[in-house]
């Protein structure tokens, strides 16, 4: 499982003209799942995250969690994290999880970041989103369940 962690702000999810998500304060997951991808990667996932020190204590220092600053989170699936580039022009998808596989581990993912008294905002899984954010820092961190960076 592959993931981009954002600190933002004013961030929203439109489908089809529709917002559909919102937050105003916390953090944007872009979340990919790959075929080899199981409940216990989603499960480290959403404890790494929800435990990342993104956010500025009163010294300016990043000691904070989105636990700790009460923030929100907003998770969008991403298939395209498993994209590979290595060959040619056109990237390939063969790592990522099919619809079927991926769809249960995002609503587990989902379901474990709850487990810390955040609920999470979604996009809506499968759908053409337009995603639009302020990210603030700006911090981006990638996280890989299986550690491969």
């Amino acid at each position: 499982m592959r993931s981009v962690v954002q600190r933002i702000r004013d961030c929203s999810v439109t489908v089809d003209g529709v917002r559909v998500s919102q937050i105003e304060k916390g953090i944007l997951v872009y979340l990919g799942i790959g075929r080899q991808d199981t409940e216990q990667d989603a499960r480290m996932m959403a404890e790494k995250i929800v435990h990342l020190r993104l956010f500025p204590d009163e010294e300016g220092k990043m000691n904070l969690s989105v636990l700790d600053v009460k923030g929100e989170v907003l998770v969008v699936s991403q298939f395209t994290l498993y994209g590979d580039t290595r060959k040619g022009r056109r990237p390939s998808y063969d790592e990522a999880a099919p619809p079927s596989q991926a769809e249960p581990l995002f609503r587990f993912f989902l379901q474990e970041v709850e487990r810390y008294g955040i609920t999470p905002k979604t996009g809506i899984f499968q759908a053409k989103m337009e995603v639009a954010y302020v990210n603030v820092g700006p911090i981006t961190l990638l996280v890989d369940s299986k550690k491969a960076f």
